[in-house]
C-alpha cells in the first residue's frame, strides 16, 4: 500500500480516537502529573532525611522514573497528533518518535531501591507496567497490528465470534 499524506498505512489514526488509547492517555498523563507533584513536594522532603546510599538510590530511581514518564508522555502526544490530523502515521512511524530510552527503562534498580519511601516504590512500579504497555503498543503499531489490551482480549473476541456463529447457526436452522 502506498503511504501518503491522506493514506494510514496501519490503525495508528484509529488507534488515537480508541477507548484503549483515551484510557491509556488519561492515565499516563495522570501519572506524569502524579510523579511530577511528588517529586516536587513530599518527596523532596523525605529525600532529605534518607541516608546516604539511599538517598544515591532516590536520586537515581526517580530519574529513571521521570525519563520512562517522558518518553510515555512524548509518545502519547504524537499518537494524539496523529489523531487530530497535525502529524502523518508515517511521521509517527519514523525512528525519531520511536519509543525511547528501553535500555534505561529496563535496567535493575539500584539495591538500595528497596528502603525508598512507598509512595515512590509505587509511583516507579506504575511507571515501569505503563512504560512496558506503551512499548508493546509501539511494537504492535510499527508491525501493523491492531493494538490491543491484553491477549485476553483477543481470546474474548474469539470466545464471543464462536458463540455469536453458534448461535446464529442454531437459530437460522430452525
Amino acid at each position: 500500500m502506498e503511504i501518503g499524506r491522506d493514506t494510514v498505512k496501519g490503525l495508528n489514526k484509529g488507534f488515537g480516537g480508541s477507548e484503549l488509547f483515551k484510557r491509556t492517555y488519561r492515565e499516563g498523563m495522570a501519572l506524569v502529573e502524579e510523579a511530577a507533584s511528588y517529586l516536587d513536594g513530599p518527596g523532596r522532603e523525605q529525600a532529605k532525611d534518607l541516608p546516604r546510599a539511599t538517598a544515591l538510590a532516590y536520586a537515581t530511581e526517580s530519574m529513571r522514573m521521570t525519563t520512562r514518564l517522558m518518553q510515555v508522555a512524548a509518545w502519547l502526544l504524537v499518537q494524539k497528533a496523529v489523531h487530530e490530523g497535525e502529524m502523518t502515521e508515517t511521521e509517527a512511524l519514523s525512528e525519531k518518535y520511536e519509543l525511547g530510552g528501553r535500555d534505561l527503562a529496563k535496567t535493575e534498580p539500584a539495591k538500595a531501591a528497596q528502603m525508598l519511601p512507598d509512595v515512590l516504590r509505587d509511583l516507579i512500579q506504575r511507571s515501569e507496567n505503563i512504560y512496558e504497555r506503551i512499548d508493546r503498543l509501539d511494537a504492535q503499531l510499527r508491525a501493523g497490528e491492531e493494538p490491543s489490551r491484553s491477549a485476553l482480549t483477543s481470546q474474548q473476541a474469539k470466545v464471543e465470534a464462536f458463540f455469536r456463529d453458534t448461535l446464529n447457526t442454531k437459530y437460522t436452522k430452525h
